[in-house]
């Protein structure tokens, strides 16, 4: 049996802001919902402030920093407006993502061998500040070596493509997708990163990445809110705790 690292959950509450948005006001709050994701088993919380602020804003950020009591990983934009705003609020970790405006959702990895001048400078600044920097990426050869040479300490795995053709019934696809998060997850353990993985993760999804021991966190956070109007979000964390822990004790094992 060989030693394999605990396995974070971390719970993205941009949704809750969401359906708050959608209706104007304060409820449902993003923030008590974090506490209670916490108070559930959460060992962090994700919140994306994006450019035009349709879910997460300005003000809940800052609330999250001062009001939850476990790490908070801001998602965000390379942009010099979030830089800013992630100086001045200095959470635990900023998770570098790529933005457009018309996107529902984050399509796809950052791209840091295209952008990797531009991310560098930036990367050193956050660096400087003591924030940990991760780096949304696919699990990419060329991108994790690059994500490395950057001296960004974290790389998140970007699983959508894997969880979309799984839902979609596509199991070669699945295969393909999976093998390549098998892969980017050993190579970049290797280049001495560590490794989160997220995108459209169910529980059967966490319960299987779970047991890639090189994996150390998986952010969550859709699915979650989905659940929690069906069940409470309490008991729908302590369910992907639980299915995380069983993918952990299969690497445990091994």
């Amino acid at each position: 049996m060989s030693h394999v690292p605990a396995l974070r959950l971390g719970v993205n509450v941009d949704h809750v802001a969401t359906i708050r948005n959608a209706r104007g006001g304060i409820h449902p709050d993003p923030v008590r919902l974090a506490v209670l994701a916490i108070e559930a088993g959460a060992d962090g919380i994700t919140a994306h402030l994006r450019e035009d602020r349709r879910h997460i804003r300005d003000e809940d950020m800052a609330r999250l920093k001062s009001d939850i009591s476990k790490p908070l990983n801001f998602e965000m934009a390379a942009t010099p407006e979030m830089s800013l705003i992630a100086l001045k609020t200095k959470p635990h970790a900023v998770c570098l993502v790529p933005e457009r405006r018309q996107e529902l959702t984050t399509e796809g990895g950052l791209d840091v061998v295209g952008h990797h001048n531009e991310l560098a400078p930036f990367i050193a600044k956050l660096n400087d500040a003591g924030i940990r920097v991760s780096l949304f990426i696919a699990a990419d050869p060329r991108q994790i070596e690059w994500a490395a040479k950057l001296r960004a300490p974290v790389i998140e795995i970007h699983t959508g493509g894997w969880c979309d053709a799984i839902a979609d019934g596509n199991k070669a696809k699945a295969e393909t997708e999976w093998q390549r998060i098998i892969k980017g997850a050993s190579l970049a353990k290797s280049a001495g990163l560590e490794v989160h993985a997220g995108h459209g993760l169910d529980y059967a999804t966490a319960e299987t990445i779970a047991a890639l021991p090189q994996i150390v966190e998986l952010n969550i956070g859709h699915f979650l809110v989905g659940e929690a109007i069906a069940v409470g979000l309490g008991p729908a964390v302590r369910e992907m705790r639980a299915a995380m822990d069983r993918g952990r004790a299969k690497a445990q094992a091994a």
